[in-house]
């Protein structure tokens, strides 16, 4: 089995990520997440949204709707040129985009392929109650374009001054000819995104500091920050000056895009200044000055995130298996055990340190089977320390806490255990 095989059974298995519509058959593309999942998620979001609002001058957010009006997508450019180009087996009918093919043979049966033929990806809706008066409309293919909506609103509402930036997480669908690889390719996705404006001359002192930026960060994030490396695309929009991606550089996925940093300059404002009639330019208070302001854009996948680092984290060392996940993206910070579970002084014991932490920490209690099971269990969903409750404790109120990633054990006070969970925790 290889590594990917071991991360989709370790999912499904421990409540991290579920198929959806899995009684149905399954969906293709789409995927739920379950209690362990939405946990390590939330982490996820949480941490980038207080590095991008908390941590940094100057970014406020926003949570703009999933559904805009049509125009938006036609300014955007995604009406005409958000495509993937086809291709279908003549003889077994599976489709392939053109850049997943190395010939022009079918990859399944060998059969001959049609001419490549453009396939938009936006995802259709319809807008209305009664049939033949609705309009169509798109969910969004991408969280960004909700933000230059609103950059009048937000500049009218905030006080703010250029340079500042607008930040959201959100879902995106694409309707993907060739979903897969797990989380990497869905049909419905998360992303973050910032949108940093700024003065044209600027461009290139903001572009370099937030792809510096983003690197450190993920850097932080990941338990092998060597396998984060920077792509520089060649192909440009016709609006860039420079994109890059951070990828990341480990098998299965080497060289797989997790965040874009790219030079939109004022293509975005300047399109729906243009498309709908309103002026979305930027006058200086201080200068009397007068521009469209650019732009650097962040662009990351919260479920390809969440994907890589489950991968990056997966150690077996003899015959256990743990996620040497980062504490602070782990879904448990704790569990607490009661050594025996069927002795009711113990198991009494552990609850009240199990509710002592609760407040606080998420943490888990467990008193199935026995110690060294639990043990394994928890370092498996990658629960950083473990807290035994023993018959020493019933004596002198101290714990033992296991570290995951050593198995090594110390002894505490239980008046000291949160303070040192919370210190490890920074």
């Amino acid at each position: 089995m290889d590594l990917m095989e071991k991360i989709v059974s370790l999912c499904k298995r421990r409540g991290f990520v579920y198929p959806n519509s899995e009684i149905y058959g399954g969906n293709q593309g789409f995927y739920d997440f379950g209690p362990l999942g939405v946990e390590m998620k939330n982490n996820l979001k949480r941490l980038w949204w207080k590095w991008m609002t908390v941590d940094h001058e100057n970014i406020v957010g926003i949570d703009g709707a999933i559904i805009t009006h049509p125009k938006v997508w036609e300014a955007s450019g995604h009406v005409k040129n958000f495509s993937d180009p086809l291709s279908e087996c003549k003889k077994c009918h599976h489709r392939f985009k053109q850049d997943d093919l190395a010939e022009n043979r079918c990859p399944d049966c060998g059969g001959e392929l049609t001419e490549p033929r453009n396939y938009n990806i936006l995802m259709q809706t319809q807008l209305g109650v009664i049939e033949g008066e609705k309009i169509n409309a798109y969910l969004r293919g991408e969280a960004c374009q909700t933000i230059y909506l609103n950059f009048k609103n937000v500049l009218q509402t905030n006080r703010l001054k250029i340079p500042f930036g607008i930040c959201q997480i959100g879902k995106a669908f694409r309707n993907e000819v060739t979903p897969g690889n797990f989380l990497f390719r869905q049909r419905e996705f998360e992303q973050w995104d910032l949108q940093w404006f700024c003065h044209p001359s600027e461009m290139e002192k903001w572009f370099d500091y937030w792809k510096n930026e983003r690197m450190l960060w993920y850097q932080g994030l990941f338990t092998h920050p060597d396998n984060l490396v920077f792509y520089r695309h060649e192909k440009l929009a016709h609006y860039a000056e420079k994109a890059f991606d951070i990828q990341y550089s480990a098998s299965p996925f080497d060289g797989s895009e997790i965040e874009g940093i790219h030079w939109r300059g004022d293509w975005d404002l300047s399109r729906h200044s243009e498309y709908s009639g309103q002026d979305l330019g930027y006058t200086d208070q201080g200068t009397g000055e007068k521009y469209t302001p650019n732009i650097v854009e962040t662009s990351g996948g919260v479920d390809r995130t969440f994907l890589f680092l489950l991968l990056d984290a997966y150690c077996e060392e003899n015959d256990r298996v743990f996620l040497k996940l980062n504490p602070k993206v782990a879904p448990y910070k704790a569990a607490v055990f009661p050594l025996l579970a069927n002795k009711e002084e113990l198991v009494k014991k552990a609850r009240e340190v199990f509710l002592s932490l609760k407040s606080e920490i998420t943490v888990s209690f467990d008193d199935r089977g026995n110690i060294g099971k639990r043990y394994y269990s928890q370092d498996e969903i990658g629960t950083p320390w473990c807290v035994t409750i023993d018959y020493q404790t019933l004596e002198d109120n101290t714990v033992t806490v296991r570290d995951r990633d050593t198995a090594k054990q110390q002894r505490l006070p239980i008046d000291n255990l949160l303070k040192h969970l919370l210190n490890l925790l920074k």
